[in-house]
């Protein structure tokens, strides 16, 4: 009795082990060794705006599948990030892999992402060398490290030569038809505009557009920073001596940019369609050739921007792209549009607590930052995508530049996925050969990517690639300070939804009034705005600041 009970538990185990053998290695994933031939699927959300893809449905997403085994299934943001972020802590289910936006203090303090140390020092031998020297800035109050930002420089940092970050951009056929003028202050631009519109009646053009959809009403907030002669810091400015912080929603500045817009919209100038345009709306509107000037940051505008490039090539007329200035208020007002060198500490890529195989990501992570694949996921493959000289210098023919900017290519080739929103050698890195990272910045690669119409412009304003139009950014060791963390619920972050939805309130109220109205609306603005308890806010920032500056120099 007891053999045959032996042979029927025994047969039984070797149906159970047949069955997991032919249900294929989609089954055996989860467990697997982690090599290569044992494939793997993990879902990775990014909260903005894409067309969802599995990573292996790419060039480089396929490569890198073949080394690791791992395929990322991506899925992108629809709709309002907070929603879909609640939506995932509520139901206690998530994607393995999420790079949030605004909500990543949200995920830290709802202990939706697991703690990384221990992975990193067991699989992370790149990471630890890539973001070792950031550690003091990435750790959580208690020593843990819960996601990989995706700024830090390796090597000798280098500058654009293009334009990548804010500006106020204009067609150049308006600089072109006034005769490529010095332009500085916001009058000067906004006359242009206004003399271009006036000399062309009757064409349907867009003075001026803004955008302002949820969570990219920033580039609707932050002009009034920049105008003034600050870089990107947020909602604040920074006292380069004192450091102490001064949120400008209720200063001049503000109300000055404001009255500027207002003034634009009586005028007709304005896209009063702003305030309800959602991106896709802004984009194709900048893509359309009709809109004249609009200020934007060069990585959000990409998309339409590129477009109109690639249009601009195949016709060999580039009147209705644009150019980057450097605009202040000001004429004796020095810009500081270009970033400094820094770290983003409270942006970057997290692994969910529902992740079933850390170890594999971490893994699949650490191969990423190996220097060769930071090569693959910037430049792509050797004589496809970019050529190497006798001296070692990559640079790129211009086929491969017509190539390499084509949306289309972009896409299929994973460009457009894999260049940000991974751990990743941030913007200005170098390899140990000295080439850029980034391609866009290698100067060989600037150089041969002016088109005649790029020459002609550069020339006519006496500067050799397009950053050379503005002033070189001042050292600030603790920017930017928007990447102060927050934890959702304090009353810092309490404070920021607050005036966000403030500022939604009244901001289109002001641009779109009567200007006799205007001044009523303002005042009635800051009457509310005092109410939010900005003080004890700018104090915590500034305290915020001189730690931040503190961990920056080691102490």
């Amino acid at each position: 009795m007891y053999k045959k009970l032996w042979l029927g538990c025994l047969t039984m185990v070797m149906m159970v082990s047949l069955l997991a053998a032919c249900s294929g290695k989609g089954t055996q994933s989860a467990e697997g060794d982690g090599g290569p031939d044992d494939k793997v699927t993990f879902t990775y959300f990014n909260s903005v705006a894409g067309k969802d893809k599995n990573t292996n449905e790419t060039t480089i997403g396929k490569m890198l599948e073949e080394q690791t085994g791992v395929n990322f299934k991506m899925e992108h943001l629809v709709g309002d990030e907070n929603t879909k972020i609640g939506t995932f802590i509520a139901s206690n289910d998530y994607p393995d892999v999420i790079v949030p936006g605004d909500s990543i203090d949200k995920l830290v303090s709802s202990g939706s992402f697991i703690a990384l140390n221990d992975l990193i020092d067991q699989y992370g031998p790149n990471i630890k060398r890539v973001y070792e020297p950031y550690y003091n800035l990435m750790k959580a109050e208690d020593g843990n490290i819960y996601f990989l930002p995706m700024s830090p420089v390796v090597g000798e940092f280098i500058s654009d030569p293009n334009v990548e970050q804010g500006a106020f951009w204009i067609q150049r056929r308006v600089l072109k038809e006034a005769g490529y003028p010095k332009v500085k202050t916001l009058d000067e631009y906004l006359n242009l505009i206004r003399d271009y519109v006036k000399k062309h009646p009757g064409e349907g053009l867009t003075g001026y557009l803004a955008l302002t959809t949820q969570d990219k009403f920033f580039a609707f907030t932050n002009p009034p920073m920049h105008l003034a002669g600050y870089p990107n810091e947020g909602d604040v400015l920074i006292d380069m001596q004192t450091h102490q912080a001064n949120d400008y929603s209720d200063d001049d500045i503000t109300k000055r940019y404001l009255q500027e817009l207002n003034q634009l919209n009586m005028e007709g100038l304005f896209d009063k369609s702003s305030f309800v345009d959602n991106y896709d709306q802004y984009l194709a509107k900048l893509a359309s050739g009709k809109v004249l000037g609009f200020f934007d940051y060069r990585w959000q505008a990409g998309q339409a921007l590129n477009n109109l490039r690639e249009a601009s090539r195949a016709s060999g007329n580039d009147d209705l792209e644009y150019m980057a200035l450097p605009i202040v208020f000001d004429e004796n007002t020095k810009d500081q549009y270009l970033d400094p060198p820094s770290f983003i500490n409270n942006r970057g890529v997290g692994i969910s607590v529902s992740a079933k195989n850390p170890e594999r990501i971490i893994k699949f992570f650490d191969n990423l930052l190996t220097d060769e694949n930071q090569i693959l996921s910037q430049w792509g493959i050797k004589d496809e995508t970019y050529s190497v000289d006798e001296s070692g210098r990559f640079y790129r023919t211009p086929e491969q530049i017509v190539q390499t900017n084509a949306e289309a290519f972009r896409e299929t080739f994973g460009f457009k996925y894999f260049e940000y929103s991974w751990p990743r050698y941030g913007s200005g890195s170098t390899l140990p050969d000295g080439n850029s990272v980034g391609a866009g910045r290698q100067p060989e690669v600037a150089q041969m990517s002016y088109t005649e119409g790029d020459k002609k412009i550069l020339d006519a304003y006496g500067i050799e690639s397009f950053s050379q139009l503005f002033a070189a950014p001042d050292e600030r060791p603790w920017f930017p300070a928007w990447s102060i963390p927050m934890v959702q619920g304090s009353p810092a972050q309490i404070f920021t939804q607050k005036k966000s939805d403030l500022q939604r309130k009244y901001f289109p109220r002001l641009v779109l009034a009567n200007p006799a109205d205007f001044e009523g609306i303002w005042n009635e603005y800051i009457a509310e705005f005092n109410k939010l308890g900005v003080k004890d806010y700018e104090e915590f920032i500034t305290t915020e600041i001189a730690k931040k500056i503190d961990r920056v120099q080691g102490k």
